[in-house]
């Protein structure tokens, strides 16, 4: 039987996640190692999961580096969304997924159930990167434009965005006198 990769109190005993697929669950945190080929198997058989709406769902995350439990590698971690500061520990090596108490009820909450398998690939994680940062540069942005003057540069922009003379517009706007030939 396997230790516990992120309490190291418990075992890892067979079970069966959400009685939809093979897992080993933790007997003291409760948390679940799946196999990449256990969910994969599952998603091509099984009917659509619908997420879980308005639950309340407490999920636990774990900070630390997190050991594979079977070839005592490191794990790396994945975010799961912009939405939620969850990650997911992958061992890429072999295709084993820890996810702690509560991981799954969150990815069915968010609608990523049927989304596993994406969230370790580059394409995901690059959009999460790139959301994160236009909503911390938003932040920016109206708290130095204020919250109406943001608004009104924001529909600016986007006004501008759809005129043919767009940099003619824009030169003319950021010129000291846009009616003088002297620079």
């Amino acid at each position: 039987m396997m230790k516990c990769t992120a309490c190291g109190k418990g075992l890892l005993k067979p079970a069966y996640l959400d009685d939809l697929f093979a897992c080993h669950t933790c007997n003291h945190c409760f948390g679940n190692w799946i196999m990449l080929n256990d969910y994969l198997q599952w998603l091509e058989n099984s009917p659509l999961v619908e997420p879980a709406g308005e639950l309340m769902v407490t999920a636990l995350d774990s900070k630390h580096v997190l050991i594979c439990p079977k070839t005592g590698t490191m794990m790396l971690k994945y975010r799961i969304s912009g939405r939620t500061e969850h990650r997911l520990d992958l061992s890429s090596d072999i295709g084993g997924i820890w996810m702690d108490k509560g991981e799954w009820n969150l990815l069915k909450k968010e609608g990523l159930a049927r989304s596993l398998n994406q969230i370790f690939t580059a394409p995901w994680q690059k959009k999460i990167k790139e959301e994160k940062t236009a909503e911390v540069l938003s932040a920016r942005y109206e708290e130095k434009f204020g919250l109406n003057g943001y608004k009104q540069v924001k529909e600016m922009r986007s006004w501008l965005d759809d005129q043919d003379h767009r940099l003619e517009m824009l030169a003319y706007l950021i010129a000291d006198d846009p009616y003088s030939t002297n620079r």
